[in-house]
Protein backbone atom coordinates (compact mmCIF):
# COMPACT_ATOMS: atom_id res chain seq x y z
CA UNK A 1 0.00 0.00 0.00
CA UNK A 2 1.51 3.15 -0.93
CA UNK A 3 2.18 6.14 1.49
CA UNK A 4 0.57 9.07 1.06
CA UNK A 5 2.29 12.10 2.37
CA UNK A 6 0.32 14.20 5.02
CA UNK A 7 0.91 17.34 6.90
CA UNK A 8 1.96 17.23 10.59
CA UNK A 9 -1.11 17.01 12.75
CA UNK A 10 -0.36 20.59 13.81
CA UNK A 11 -1.22 21.84 10.42
CA UNK A 12 -4.48 20.42 9.73
CA UNK A 13 -5.62 22.16 13.65
CA UNK A 14 -4.22 25.13 12.42
CA UNK A 15 -6.13 25.23 9.34
CA UNK A 16 -9.12 23.95 11.35
CA UNK A 17 -8.62 26.71 13.80
CA UNK A 18 -8.38 29.19 10.95
CA UNK A 19 -12.00 27.92 9.39
CA UNK A 20 -13.52 28.20 13.06
CA UNK A 21 -12.10 31.80 13.45
CA UNK A 22 -13.33 33.45 9.83
CA UNK A 23 -16.77 31.68 10.51
CA UNK A 24 -16.87 33.02 14.38
CA UNK A 25 -15.82 36.50 12.63
CA UNK A 26 -18.20 36.43 10.13
CA UNK A 27 -20.91 35.55 12.61
CA UNK A 28 -19.47 38.63 14.74
CA UNK A 29 -19.53 41.29 12.24
CA UNK A 30 -22.82 40.04 11.14
CA UNK A 31 -23.96 40.51 14.88
CA UNK A 32 -22.42 43.97 15.22
CA UNK A 33 -23.78 45.38 11.46
CA UNK A 34 -27.14 44.28 12.58
CA UNK A 35 -26.77 46.21 15.93
CA UNK A 36 -27.35 42.81 17.97
CA UNK A 37 -25.26 42.10 21.06
CA UNK A 38 -21.62 40.85 20.85
CA UNK A 39 -22.13 38.51 23.72
CA UNK A 40 -20.32 35.06 23.93
CA UNK A 41 -24.06 33.48 23.99
CA UNK A 42 -25.19 35.60 21.02
CA UNK A 43 -22.36 34.51 18.60
CA UNK A 44 -22.53 31.12 19.43
CA UNK A 45 -26.39 31.24 18.91
CA UNK A 46 -25.21 32.75 15.31
CA UNK A 47 -22.33 30.65 14.58
CA UNK A 48 -23.50 27.29 15.01
CA UNK A 49 -24.92 26.22 11.98
CA UNK A 50 -21.76 27.96 9.97
CA UNK A 51 -19.59 26.02 12.18
CA UNK A 52 -21.48 22.53 11.82
CA UNK A 53 -21.40 22.92 7.92
CA UNK A 54 -17.39 23.76 8.40
CA UNK A 55 -17.38 20.64 10.40
CA UNK A 56 -19.16 18.40 7.44
CA UNK A 57 -17.33 20.56 4.92
CA UNK A 58 -14.08 19.48 6.48
CA UNK A 59 -15.19 15.54 6.52
CA UNK A 60 -16.18 15.73 3.01
CA UNK A 61 -13.13 16.97 1.89
CA UNK A 62 -10.94 15.21 4.14
CA UNK A 63 -9.57 18.35 5.05
CA UNK A 64 -7.11 16.71 7.32
CA UNK A 65 -4.85 15.40 4.30
CA UNK A 66 -4.73 18.69 2.70
CA UNK A 67 -5.91 21.58 5.22
CA UNK A 68 -4.30 24.52 3.21
CA UNK A 69 -5.01 23.73 -0.03
CA UNK A 70 -8.08 25.66 -1.88
CA UNK A 71 -8.99 22.66 -3.76
CA UNK A 72 -10.82 20.76 -2.94
CA UNK A 73 -10.38 21.43 0.61
CA UNK A 74 -10.83 25.19 0.79
CA UNK A 75 -14.36 25.12 -1.83
CA UNK A 76 -15.66 22.26 -0.16
CA UNK A 77 -15.22 23.39 3.10
CA UNK A 78 -16.98 26.55 1.93
CA UNK A 79 -20.09 25.23 0.14
CA UNK A 80 -20.78 23.54 3.16
CA UNK A 81 -20.90 25.92 5.42
CA UNK A 82 -22.86 27.75 3.48
CA UNK A 83 -25.52 25.16 2.52
CA UNK A 84 -25.69 23.16 5.66
CA UNK A 85 -26.17 26.33 7.62
CA UNK A 86 -29.00 27.55 5.73
CA UNK A 87 -30.65 24.25 5.94
CA UNK A 88 -30.14 24.83 9.46
CA UNK A 89 -31.44 28.07 9.89
CA UNK A 90 -34.22 27.40 8.08
CA UNK A 91 -35.37 24.14 10.14
CA UNK A 92 -34.63 26.39 13.45
CA UNK A 93 -36.54 29.32 11.83
CA UNK A 94 -34.04 31.42 11.07
CA UNK A 95 -33.16 33.98 8.66
CA UNK A 96 -32.50 33.10 4.91
CA UNK A 97 -33.64 35.95 3.06
CA UNK A 98 -32.29 35.79 -0.13
CA UNK A 99 -29.77 39.07 0.10
CA UNK A 100 -28.58 36.98 3.50
CA UNK A 101 -27.53 33.97 1.41
CA UNK A 102 -25.84 36.16 -1.45
CA UNK A 103 -23.87 37.80 1.77
CA UNK A 104 -22.61 34.93 3.74
CA UNK A 105 -21.71 32.86 0.72
CA UNK A 106 -19.39 35.80 -0.76
CA UNK A 107 -18.51 36.89 3.11
CA UNK A 108 -17.72 33.23 3.88
CA UNK A 109 -15.96 32.45 0.52
CA UNK A 110 -13.63 35.91 0.91
CA UNK A 111 -12.73 34.52 4.30
CA UNK A 112 -12.52 30.64 3.90
CA UNK A 113 -11.13 30.21 0.75
CA UNK A 114 -8.70 34.24 1.14
CA UNK A 115 -6.77 32.74 3.66
CA UNK A 116 -5.90 29.63 1.63
CA UNK A 117 -5.02 32.21 -1.02
CA UNK A 118 -2.66 33.98 1.33
CA UNK A 119 -1.49 31.35 2.84
CA UNK A 120 -0.41 29.47 -0.78
CA UNK A 121 1.04 32.87 -2.01
CA UNK A 122 3.31 32.74 1.24
CA UNK A 123 4.85 29.53 0.39
CA UNK A 124 5.04 30.03 -3.47
CA UNK A 125 7.52 32.52 -2.26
Amino acid sequence: MPTVDRPPARTALWALGADVVCVLAFCAIGRRSHAEGLTVGGIAETAWPFLTGTGVGWLLARGWHRPASLAPTGIVVWAATVVVAMVLRKATSQGTAPSFIVVASLTTAALLLGWRAVAAAVTRR
